[in-house]
């Protein structure tokens, strides 16, 4: 804060913002304070008087409406993640091959893909808490798809296509809300709220399957209605729809932020012409690429191996996919553990140091494949979860940061999705055509440990070559994400 409180000639400011206004980063840098009126809590900026919102303590409490958006991921996510393994079981108990159950993890990450110049400039656009509730309602129509008759693969990419709209909107909502100085702490808890739906989603499907809870819910009769509900999995997915409905009606209790709507392009060309230069300059960023390869990695391999983990322990430990299940569980509980421990130790300027604990991942995943008894893979598992959740918090914090500054909190958060879920529709679909011609779940467990473990050694190595040969464009991106006085 001290560089930016330097007396400095209007003229070089106007150049200095025109020089980044040219390189497409205007937005990250700093405005220069001249006085600060705490009567009128007004600052006079060099270029006259603006006010400003007091900044918030790291530790101040949050504001109301972040609780909203925290109960509405919880259950849309709870759901998620119940409605995979129900999807796993329908897959399973219909005859179908092996290759299609692996297939529903890059099915789900398609529209992801495909949707990706949109669906940041929609929820740009748009209130975020309306995107987010009618993406809750795609969600339900896959899930009805999935009772009455669709192929299973097709109805869960339609479940994708509402996560795919519904990831910019609940991201980017809260850059608008929070200041920086709580940005990493936010991301804790909804990661970790993340990571709490996902064990108690992989739990709760496993036994929405299971034969006890199962029996209890096709004994239900409605007395006029006859909806063709025979199975465990089809109960299972017909309870989500419920969830989903819960979660779309907290959706409509999220506050409408200050943070003005961006307009749409006119054009669908427009659109991906737009999301193109945004791609292209969240990658060219200096911090920016580091932070979108990281998570880029973190996510394809693990939205993968939430699968892969259910192959293993059907082979290695012959689990069904009910106790299968609680595996995946295991995992996320050190995921959430990492991740609220990122959000209490971790600040944003700090998010490079982690990059070391996505090695130790990888090896910690070829480790795992050589066990054979769930007292030695369990522990494992957990702490292979736990560097993983205090990997990504500040990873994802800082990639938001440099986002919303370069871009927009929508388009930033989808350009994110975009080479994330590539990620999982390219290693997945890896992952299936090796299924298909005959790899074990030990040889898939084992090559994408060596893959995470190389792949972050070269990212460490490309984020030190920046530090040497861009040293000073680093050291500004760091100050701007320490910049906040508290």
């Amino acid at each position: 804060m001290a560089e930016a409180q330097k007396i400095i000639l209007p003229q070089a400011v106007g150049r200095t913002r025109q020089k980044h206004r040219r390189e497409g980063g205007w937005r990250a840098l700093p405005p220069i304070p001249a006085c600060y009126n705490p009567r009128r809590r007004e600052t006079r900026w060099l270029h006259g008087w603006v006010t400003s919102t007091p900044t918030a303590v790291p530790h101040a409490r949050m504001k109301k409406g972040f609780y909203t958006i925290m109960a509405a991921q919880f259950f849309s996510s709870l759901a998620d993640n119940a409605l995979f393994v129900a999807a796993v079981e329908l897959l399973k108990t219909s005859g179908q091959p092996e290759w299609q159950r692996a297939a529903l993890v890059p099915m789900f990450a398609l529209f992801y893909v495909v949707l990706a110049p949109f669906v940041g400039a929609i929820a740009d656009a748009r209130p975020k808490g309306q995107v987010m509730f009618f993406s809750n309602l795609i969600k339900v129509a896959g899930c009805l798809m999935l009772l009455f008759g669709s192929h299973p693969l097709m109805s869960y990419a339609i479940v994708g296509l509402g996560a795919a709209a519904y990831s910019p909107a609940k991201y980017g909502i809260l850059t608008e809300l929070l200041p920086n100085s709580q940005l990493v702490q936010a991301n804790g808890w909804i990661e970790g709220l993340t990571i709490l739906s996902i064990i108690l989603g992989v739990l709760l499907g496993g036994q929405l399957v299971g034969p006890v809870v199962s029996s209890h819910l096709l004994a239900l009769d409605l007395p006029v209605l006859n909806l063709g509900i025979d199975t465990p999995a089809e109960a299972a997915i017909a309870s989500m729809v419920l969830l989903y409905a819960l979660a779309a009606a907290f959706n409509l209790r999220i506050p409408r932020t200050e943070a003005p709507l961006q307009p749409i392009a006119h054009s669908m060309l427009g659109l991906v012409a737009d999301f193109h230069r945004c791609n292209r300059r969240l990658w060219s960023d200096k911090l920016g690429q580091i932070s979108l390869a990281t998570t880029t990695l973190f996510w394809g391999v693990s939205g993968n191996l939430r699968y892969i983990v259910l192959a293993w322990a059907a082979v290695a430990l012959s689990y069904d996919t009910t106790r299968a299940s609680a595996l995946v569980g295991v995992v996320a509980i050190g995921t959430a553990a990492g991740a609220v421990a990122a959000s209490m130790r971790m600040r944003l300027d700090q998010a490079p140091k982690v990059i070391p604990l996505g090695i130790a991942m990888g090896l910690l995943v070829i480790g795992v494949t050589v066990t054979t008894h769930v007292w030695v893979s369990a522990p494992l598992l957990i702490l292979l979860g736990g560097l993983g959740g205090f990997m990504v918090v500040p990873m994802n914090a800082l990639l938001q940061h440099r986002g919303h500054n370069l871009m927009g909190s929508g388009r930033s958060i989808a350009v994110q999705n975009f080479n994330e879920q590539a990620a999982i529709l390219g290693l997945g679909g890896l992952y299936a055509g090796m299924t298909k011609l005959g790899l074990s779940a030990f040889a898939a467990m084992a090559i994408f440990g060596a893959l995470v473990a190389g792949m972050m050694w070269l990212i460490r190595r490309w984020h030190q070559t920046n530090c040497v040969q861009h040293r000073v464009e680093v050291d500004h991106l760091l100050a701007l994400a320490r910049s906040d006085p508290h």
